[in-house]
């Protein structure tokens, strides 16, 4: 393991829409690596990635296991698990490295901003910080950051078909300090541009209360979900 080199693990399904523009954002140095880990694409999804890393590998579809799977596979002691359509902010490999130097924090997220100018789209991200701030649970498109040795001890995400985002970050509450970084990452609005922005919104905070308070089963609640590319 390399020290204080960020591992970019970044689990992909079907993205030759969004993959080029996401990847064609990241300004690499020699202190980062791109991994990138498919889970079944039947589009251009893995050629598309070959022309940016050479780190890409397939293998069993499900987003916690495709995560943990990247982890394996890094050579840096710091991970940053990235979705293929959202876009980090200036100096967010910086920002990363100060916060983690902190013995007190656990792991890490960015605020949430979303690549859409219209107003109701900024209603949603200010929500979306109140409710990081305040829970401490960071969301897959908030791209959680953390020490890879912390990742290992406490076993990775959780082989569930939901909410391993959420059940990750109950376990890392407990073990430090859980920090959001501004610039905000800019995550795609398509999600809720597809399925409506009333009803998207409400579905997310409902599963995810669901899942956190009343420990309703991921594999009853993915069934909400459709897959949005």
């Amino acid at each position: 393991m390399k020290s204080d080199i960020i591992s970019i693990i970044m689990p992909v399904f079907n993205e030759a829409k969004n993959l080029r523009n996401t990847l064609g954002q990241l300004r690499l140095s020699d202190n980062e690596e791109l991994i990138v880990v498919d889970g079944g694409s039947v589009d251009g999804t893995l050629s598309i990635a070959r022309e940016y890393t050479g780190k890409v590998f397939q293998t069993r579809s499900g987003r916690a296991s495709v995560m943990n799977f990247g982890a394996q596979k890094a050579e840096g002691d710091i991970l940053l698990f990235l979705h293929a359509d959202c876009i980090l902010p200036d100096k967010a490999f910086a920002l990363l490295r100060g916060v983690l130097g902190d013995k007190r924090v656990a792991a890490g997220g960015f605020d949430l901003g979303i690549s859409d100018p219209r107003v109701r789209f900024r209603i949603i991200e200010s929500a979306a910080t109140i409710r990081a701030h305040m829970t401490s649970l960071i969301y897959g498109d908030q791209g959680m950051f953390l020490k890879k040795d912390i990742f290992d001890s406490i076993g990775g995400f959780a082989d569930i078909p939901l909410m391993e985002d959420i059940e990750i970050s109950l376990r890392l509450k407990k073990l430090g300090k859980i920090v959001f970084l501004r610039p905000p990452m800019k995550a795609s609005p398509r999600r809720w541009l597809r399925e409506g922005v009333l009803y998207t919104t409400f579905r997310d905070w409902l599963t995810a209360f669901s899942y956190t308070f009343l420990k309703i089963d991921p594999g009853k609640l993915v069934k909400y979900y459709k897959d949005v590319r």
